[in-house]
């Protein structure tokens, strides 16, 4: 089954839950954009969608949808654009656009599963410890609301004021990208170092302020060795370009340039960047989902040739 298919196969299971038939059994016309061949959004129909895609008829709720349910908790009434997640995805989840009567309201993670469900709770918690420190380097999104719905959890974010050609146009200055590192690392004092989890180029953008937005929280963790984050920027950089296998071996070989400006020696870079590409195949077991392919194939030969180090 193509992508397409699993795409729209899931988005039709995600509105019966998110939008349950109410007694009138009245329904309301959506379109799938950009087009049902590539879907990727699921929106209120206008007059101009008529060529791109068929109508997609959505159970009008009565008041039991999921805007109804942000419309209460937000306080203003709420329309949402629903995001068409891709079919192969281990944290694949519902995610909505909330727009009330100012424009875009809110960004709402929806935990269908229960491994979405922690990572939804895990971004809650950790957004609540960004809010109560006063960061100058990264700015991240507040929390508006977190609960449950329908046995649904439901985390709703402030909106960052990201770039309109974020992310493919953008630079990052390598010293506002090291500053960014360095300043979540030591979220928490008295702990070893904290790292983002998934500090990547299309979960951050330069603010006008000079400082660095930062979303997508959802991976936090601590305790781990300093430069996690700056191996895993470097990595899924690399990834753009190369296959995996030969992405690992190029952190491995750039180690002490990415990491010495944390003040770490060559030895200790390699070792950082083995720690790092371990941690990173246990969370993809933990996911039950091996986006890189088998461990084998591109962890295990780098471990193999550097296990007196380890």
């Amino acid at each position: 089954m193509n992508d397409a298919r699993v795409r729209v196969r899931y988005l039709d299971e995600t509105v019966h839950r998110l939008f349950p038939s109410g007694d009138s059994g009245e329904m309301a016309a959506y379109s799938l954009l950009p087009h049902a061949r590539l879907p990727r959004r699921l929106v209120r129909r206008r007059w101009w969608h008529g060529p791109l895609s068929r109508p997609v008829m959505v159970p009008a709720a009565d008041g039991g949808s999921i805007e109804d349910h942000l419309g209460e908790v937000l306080g203003m009434p709420i329309r949402t654009v629903l995001h068409v997640r891709p079919a192969r995805r281990a944290n694949r989840k519902p995610i909505l656009s909330a727009y009330g009567p100012d424009g875009l309201a809110a960004y709402v993670k929806i935990g269908d599963t229960e491994r979405t469900a922690k990572l939804v709770g895990d971004e809650a918690r950790a957004l609540r410890l960004v809010a109560d420190l006063p960061l100058k380097v990264v700015t991240a999104p507040t929390v508006l609301h977190h609960g449950s719905w329908r046995g649904l959890a439901v985390l709703a974010v402030s909106p960052l004021p990201v770039p309109r050609r974020h992310p493919r146009g953008t630079r990052f200055a390598g010293h506002m990208v090291r500053a960014t590192v360095r300043e979540i690392a030591e979220l928490c004092p008295g702990e070893r170092y904290a790292w983002h989890g998934d500090l990547t180029p299309w979960n951050m953008a330069p603010a006008p302020d000079g400082r660095m937005l930062v979303w997508d929280w959802e991976r936090f963790a601590t305790g781990v060795p300093l430069g996690f984050d700056a191996v895993h920027f470097f990595l899924h950089r690399a990834l753009r370009r190369m296959r995996p296998a030969l992405a690992a071996r190029a952190c491995l070989a750039q180690a002490t340039g990415v990491l010495a400006p944390y003040g770490l020696s060559s030895a200790e870079a390699r070792l950082t960047v083995l720690r790092y590409l371990i941690a990173l195949a246990d969370r993809h077991a933990t996911d039950g989902h091996e986006p890189f392919g088998p461990p084998a194939t591109w962890l295990s030969p780098l471990i193999d040739h550097a296990e007196p180090i380890l």
